[in-house]
C-alpha cells in the first residue's frame, strides 16, 4: 500500500477569528488531585505532544506526570490524560539544573519553589534552584523557555532513560531498554529511546526526538553510564546503548539568562522528528506565538462547539474545562504509524474504550464528526493489520481488555447514527465478527488474569460460544458476560443494517445470553434477582454489596448491583425479571440512598463507568423526574471546580463527558439511536454539529445553572409538543434541531408517550 501523506498540523497559522476567548474558562489544574489524574500541561487537540512536568514522590504513581507535591524529575513531551492502572510515557525529557554537574544519571531531581501556574497552551513552574520553566506545544513539537538565575551556570539535562515510574507493585512499571544520543556540530541533538511495559504490558517501542537551543551552549557533553559506575563523558559526542542498565543523554550548559529549547518527536525516525519541529515551531519562534496559536486552535476547533448565554463562572468553568479534557486523547498519529503503511487515518492512545463507550464516543461523534469518522476508520485499520480491534491501545500496542470487545459497541453506535463517509463498513463488520467468533491467543499471559488474553478480543469466548454463559474458570466471568451480550447486540445492529439477516438473528439471540447469569433467588436488601457467577452445576451465590473486584474476580471494578443493569438493550426483560416498574423504581432509589451499602455512602459509585447510565434508567419505567433528580444530585454533589473537582479518575475524559451530557440534558444509549431526556442546566445552549447544523436548547423556569427548578414541565422538539421521555438521532442531530424546555420546582407527569425502546426484549 502507499504511505499516506504525513499529517500536517502547522503551528504558525494565522490566529483564527474568534470573538470570544473560551480558554479563559478552562482550569487546567481541575481534577489533578483526589485521584482525577488530569494532565495539566500543554497540548493541542488530539496532539502527539503533551508537554508537562514529571513529579517524583517515592511510592506515589504520577499517572499524568503531575503531582501536587514531590520534586521535578523532568519536563517531558509525552503523557496520557486522566488514566489509571499504571503510568505511561514520561519520555523525551529535559531537566533544568544550576551549577556543576558531575553525575547527571544519579537520579537527579529538583524541588518546586512555588505552586505551578497554567492555562490553555501555557505552563509555568519554578524550581528551588531559582529556574523558571515555561512551556507550550504544537501537535508534534514542544517549546521550553528557561530563565536561569543571574550569574549562575544554567544546565539542561536530556535524559533518554527517563520514564514515569510505577510503585503499585503489579509488574506494570515502564522500562528503559536503551537507545542512542548524538550532539551535532551545530549544537542540536537527535536520538531515540527504547522502552517497554506500562499499563498495557507493551513490548519494546521506540520514540525519536530532535532538539534545538536558540542560545549557544558554552559546553555540551554526551554522557553514558550506569547507576553503579556513574556517568562518563563520550568524547565523540555520540552514545548508544542496548541495555536498560546503561543510561545515555546529554548536558548542555549556558551562560545566558534565558534559553529557548524546541523539540520535536516522531514514532518513525529522527529525520521526521526534526521535520516536525522545523515545520511546527521553526527557528525564531517565540513562546508567546506558540501560546497564542494554541489558544486559537482550542477556541476554534473545540471550545466554541458549545456556547451559552450563561454568565456564571462556576458553570462556565465546568463546561469548558470538561470540553478541554475530553479532547486530549486519543492521539492523532496519522502519518506517524511505525507499524504499517496505510492510506487510512491512525489514532492511538485509546485509554480505554471500556471507559469511553458508554457516553464519551457518542459525544465525540456530535462535537467532532470528522475526527470521529477518522477514529472509526483507524480502529478498523488496526484490525486489518493486527487482527483485532483494540479495546485499549498505547505505544502502538493493543491492551488491556478489561471486559468485552467494546470497540464493537463504538462501531455499532457510529453505524446506527449514520457515520458513513470513507468508512468501509464491510471491513468494520468483519472486524466485529472476528471479536465475536475467534478467541484471541494467550501468548503472553497476564499475571493478574492468566486464564485468557487481556491484549484484545474476547478471551472468554470458549464458554460464551459453547454454553451461552461464562464459568469462573475465566476471570471477570460475570462482568465479561454482560459486556459480551452488549457487544453481540452491536453486531446485530450492524448485521441488520447491512442486510445480513441470518447473522442479525444469531447475534440478537446471543445478546440475550446475559439472562443466563440471572439468579432470581439471589437477594440483597430485600430485592431479588442479580447477575451472578455460574458453572455447569448452577448459580454461585455472592454478596451483591461486597462482590466488586478486579482482574481476578467475577466482577470487574463494580458490584452485581451495578452490572445487573448493564444490558440496556434488553431493558424491558430486565424490568420483568426484577419484578416490574414499581420494584425497579424502589431498587434504583436504594442505589442512591446514603448508608444502603452498609456504610456511610451509596451503592451508586459516581467514580465508576459501569454506573454511568444508572441514574437515567428511571426513564424506562416512566419516572423521568427521578432521572433528573438523581443525575442532578450526582452532578452537583460530586463534580466541582478546582484540583479536587472530579469524584474519581478522569479516564481519558470519561468523567468529563458524563458531566457534559448532564449539562446538555440528554443521555445516549450506546448502540442505539436513542437519547434519554432529563433536564438541561442552562437557559440557552447551542451545540455546533458541523456542516452548518446546530442543536439549540432553551430552558425557562429554572435558575439557569441547574441548581434548582430543574424538573421538566413540558418540552417542544423542533417546535412541536413532545410527550416521550426520549428521542432519536434523527430527531435533533442528523439535521440539527431545537429543544424548548419549560422547567419548574416540582415534578409533573408530562411524559405520557411510549417508553424508550428495548430492542432485544421483543422475542
Amino acid at each position: 500500500m502507499v504511505l499516506i501523506a504525513p499529517f500536517v498540523a502547522p503551528l504558525l497559522f494565522p490566529a483564527l477569528a474568534q470573538s470570544v476567548d473560551y480558554t479563559q474558562h478552562v482550569d487546567v489544574f481541575s481534577g489533578t488531585e483526589n485521584g482525577g489524574n488530569n494532565f495539566p500541561g500543554v497540548a493541542r487537540p488530539f496532539g502527539m505532544v503533551k508537554l508537562g512536568p514529571d513529579l517524583l514522590n517515592q511510592g506515589t504513581d504520577a499517572y499524568s506526570g503531575y503531582l501536587s507535591n514531590g520534586a521535578f524529575s523532568g519536563f517531558s513531551l509525552m503523557h496520557e490524560q486522566g488514566t489509571g492502572g499504571a503510568p505511561k510515557y514520561g519520555t523525551v525529557s529535559q531537566l533544568p539544573l544550576v551549577g556543576n554537574i558531575s553525575n547527571p544519571f544519579s537520579g537527579l531531581t529538583v524541588g518546586r519553589a512555588v505552586a505551578d501556574q497554567g492555562s490553555v497552551g501555557y505552563y509555568k513552574a519554578q524550581t528551588t534552584d531559582g529556574v523558571v520553566v515555561e512551556l507550550s506545544a504544537s501537535s508534534r513539537a514542544g517549546i521550553y523557555q528557561y530563565t536561569f538565575p543571574e550569574g549562575k551556570l544554567g544546565n539542561i539535562l536530556v535524559d533518554v532513560s527517563h520514564v514515569l515510574p510505577s510503585f503499585r507493585g503489579q509488574g506494570l512499571g515502564q522500562g528503559y531498554k536503551g537507545g542512542n544520543f548524538t550532539i551535532f556540530p551545530d549544537g542540536h541533538y537527535e536520538g531515540h529511546g527504547v522502552y517497554d511495559n506500562g499499563w498495557n504490558r507493551a513490548p519494546n517501542w521506540n520514540i525519536y526526538f530532535c532538539g534545538y537551543f536558540d542560545a549557544p551552549a558554552i559546553s555540551s557533553e554526551v554522557y553514558k553510564g550506569t547507576d553503579v559506575n556513574g556517568s562518563v563523558v563520550q568524547p565523540n559526542g555520540i552514545a548508544a546503548s542496548t541495555s536498560g542498565d546503561t543510561r545515555i543523554g546529554g548536558v548542555f550548559s549556558f551562560n545566558a539568562t534565558q534559553v529557548v529549547s524546541r523539540v520535536g518527536i516522531s514514532w518513525i525516525s529522527t529525520e521526521k522528528a526534526c521535520s516536525n519541529v522545523d515545520g511546527e515551531i521553526p527557528h525564531g519562534t517565540d513562546l508567546k506565538t506558540v501560546v497564542d496559536d494554541a489558544k486559537a486552535e482550542w477556541n476554534s476547533k473545540v471550545l466554541s462547539k458549545i456556547t451559552t448565554t450563561n454568565t456564571n463562572e462556576t458553570s462556565l468553568s465546568l463546561l469548558y474545562t470538561s470540553l478541554y479534557f475530553m479532547h486530549l486523547i486519543p492521539t492523532n498519529q496519522t502519518g506517524e504509524n511505525p507499524g504499517w503503511e496505510s492510506t487510512e487515518p491512525y489514532y492511538q492512545d485509546i485509554f480505554t474504550l471500556w471507559d469511553l463507550f458508554r457516553c464519551s464516543t457518542a459525544l465525540m461523534h456530535i462535537l467532532q464528526p470528522v475526527a470521529h469518522e477518522e477514529q472509526i476508520r483507524s480502529l478498523i485499520d488496526i484490525w486489518r493489520f493486527e487482527g483485532y480491534l483494540p479495546d485499549a491501545r498505547s505505544s502502538n500496542y493493543n491492551g488491556r481488555t478489561q471486559g468485552g470487545s467494546n470497540a464493537d459497541n463504538v462501531l455499532a453506535d457510529a453505524y446506527v447514527k449514520g457515520v458513513r463517509g470513507a468508512v468501509n463498513w464491510d471491513d468494520g463488520y468483519r472486524a466485529m465478527v472476528k471479536d465475536a467468533e475467534v478467541t484471541p491467543p494467550n501468548d503472553n499471559p497476564d499475571p493478574m488474569a492468566p486464564d485468557s488474553s487481556t491484549k484484545e478480543g474476547r478471551g472468554a469466548l470458549p464458554d460464551w460460544l459453547a454454553l451461552g454463559y461464562i464459568t469462573p474458570r475465566f476471570t471477570r466471568a460475570v462482568s465479561r458476560a454482560v459486556e459480551y451480550a452488549a457487544n453481540d447486540f452491536g453486531l446485530y445492529q450492524v448485521a441488520a443494517g447491512l442486510g445480513k439477516d441470518d447473522d442479525a438473528e444469531k447475534y440478537l439471540n446471543r445478546s440475550r445470553n446475559w439472562r443466563n447469569h440471572w439468579n432470581e433467588e439471589q437477594e440483597s436488601l430485600g430485592f431479588s434477582g442479580f447477575v451472578v457467577p455460574r458453572n455447569e452445576s448452577g448459580f454461585i451465590a455472592t454478596d451483591p454489596l461486597t462482590d466488586s473486584g478486579y482482574w481476578g474476580n467475577p466482577y470487574y471494578e463494580a458490584s452485581s448491583w451495578a452490572y445487573s443493569w448493564a444490558d440496556v438493550h434488553d431493558m424491558k426483560k430486565l424490568i420483568e425479571l426484577m419484578g416490574g416498574p414499581e420494584t425497579v423504581v424502589n431498587r434504583l432509589n436504594t442505589m442512591f440512598t446514603e448508608g444502603a451499602n452498609g456504610g456511610s455512602g451509596m451503592i451508586f459509585d459516581p467514580t465508576n463507568e459501569p454506573m454511568f447510565s444508572i441514574p437515567y434508567l428511571y426513564n424506562y419505567v416512566n419516572r423521568q423526574d427521578l432521572s433528573v433528580l438523581q443525575s442532578r444530585k450526582i452532578a452537583k454533589g460530586y463534580y466541582h471546580t478546582g484540583p479536587t473537582g472530579l469524584p474519581g479518575n478522569s479516564d481519558a475524559g470519561a468523567m468529563q463527558t458524563w458531566l457534559l451530557w448532564n449539562m446538555i440534558g440528554l443521555y445516549p444509549v450506546t448502540g442505539q439511536t436513542t437519547f434519554l431526556i432529563h433536564s438541561p442546566w442552562f437557559e440557552s445552549l447551542t451545540v455546533d454539529l458541523g456542516g452548518c447544523k446546530k442543536l439549540e436548547i432553551t430552558a425557562t423556569g429554572g435558575d439557569g445553572n441547574g441548581d434548582s427548578g430543574y424538573y421538566v414541565q413540558s418540552l417542544k422538539v423542533n417546535g412541536k409538543e413532545w410527550k416521550k421521555n426520549w428521542l432519536t438521532w434523527d430527531d435533533i442531530f442528523a439535521e440539527g434541531g431545537t429543544l424548548e424546555f419549560e422547567l419548574g420546582d416540582t415534578p409533573v407527569d408530562w411524559a405520557t408517550g411510549e417508553l424508550p425502546p428495548s430492542p432485544a426484549s421483543e422475542d
